[in-house]
């Protein structure tokens, strides 16, 4: 199984995240890919392979434009307001209004911005361009025949909406993919989403579409992030009505509640029968992620490749969550050892 990684993500390295009030450390940093790329290679998965350069078109046909030319522009015009060091908002647009756009940067910034765990450095748009060519690279190589490809991303993206960055994520790498292979003659994709917390993002980009289904098992939104999406009754609107599909499950969730709402899933990948399948691989369901509260042991992850594969689709796996303790890389290899054993 090849892999598409870029060392390029290493220039997003925010010193600090706003989370629960306070300035502290970000969980989302370099040491998680390096985890992961050093678990690949000792257990030769495969090849490991630099990206291509794109253009913008799938990014702008995934993303409100305005929101990629914020992300790229915003390092200039914090400078020409006189500001120095990492980018945070003070301010945030709820999304649930029909807000303008301001013409102030200032506001601009709680505008495009979700929440305190995406600031923005001088480098922030290089890492985060070249994590979505990471993931065009491993599309283009699905549709060039391969079976089965591991986007190495990061910043990771499916909490990042059409107009909002958030949660980590400023581009979905997941969605730029999947529109990447309807832009170019699929007519179906399904992307599964593994991760602890609910793929807002991606839901918000296909939830009015029924040429992508969006199914993700994750953790309660009454208790956990995203908090204001996920829950079991958000089904899709318009052509999209049934073709979402949450399962919210409780702190506390081990392997045999979880692999249930897997299966389930996957017996509705089946039915809807795509011609590719995008896991959005969050391995924050770990019982010793630091901020998750499910009870997976790294075994599991073995389990859930093998149970994936049994879909015996093509299938592109786009890394999500999971953060820096080193089991991230040995969970996140065990999907996809697990998956190759059983596609063998």
């Amino acid at each position: 199984m090849k892999t598409f990684y870029s060392a390029k993500h290493a220039l997003h390295h925010p010193p600090v995240e706003l989370a629960e009030g306070a300035f502290v450390e970000c969980f989302e940093k370099p040491e998680r890919a390096y985890y992961v790329l050093q678990s690949l290679q000792d257990r030769k998965i495969g090849p490991v392979c630099e990206p291509e350069s794109f253009g913008l078109e799938t990014i702008l046909n995934t993303h409100d434009p305005r929101l990629v030319e914020f992300l790229q522009e915003a390092q200039q015009n914090w400078t020409a307001l006189g500001k120095a060091g990492t980018i945070f908002p003070t301010v945030f647009c709820a999304q649930n209004f029909n807000a303008k756009e301001p013409k102030s940067f200032l506001g601009k910034l709680g505008y495009f911005i979700g929440d305190g765990c995406v600031p923005i450095t001088p480098t922030t748009w290089d890492a985060v361009q070249s994590s979505a060519f990471v993931a065009l690279s491993a599309q283009k190589a699905m549709m060039a025949g391969e079976k089965s490809v591991f986007a190495l991303c990061r910043p990771p993206g499916h909490h990042a909406s059409a107009r909002l960055a958030a949660g980590y994520c400023y581009l979905n790498n997941a969605a730029i993919a999947a529109q990447a292979f309807i832009g170019q003659g699929a007519k179906r994709v399904a992307i599964l989403d593994v991760d602890y917390h609910h793929g807002n993002g991606t839901q918000d980009i296909f939830y009015d579409r029924d040429d992508v289904l969006f199914l993700s098992i994750h953790a309660d939104p009454a208790v956990d992030y995203p908090f204001f999406l996920g829950y079991e009754d958000e089904k899709g609107a318009g052509k999209g009505e049934g073709f979402n599909i949450n399962y919210a499950l409780p702190h506390g969730t081990e392997y045999d509640a979880w692999s249930s709402a897997l299966d389930e899933s996957l017996d509705k990948i089946r039915a809807y029968a795509p011609d590719f399948v995008i896991i959005s691989l969050g391995v924050d369901t770990f019982r010793g992620d630091p901020i998750s509260k499910f009870r997976l042991e790294s075994d599991h992850f073995l389990d859930m490749g093998a149970r994936i594969a049994g879909l015996k689709m093509p299938t592109m796996f786009v890394m999500e969550g999971g953060y820096a303790v080193a089991e991230v890389g040995l969970n996140a290899t065990n999907v996809l050892a697990g998956f190759k054993d059983k596609a063998a």
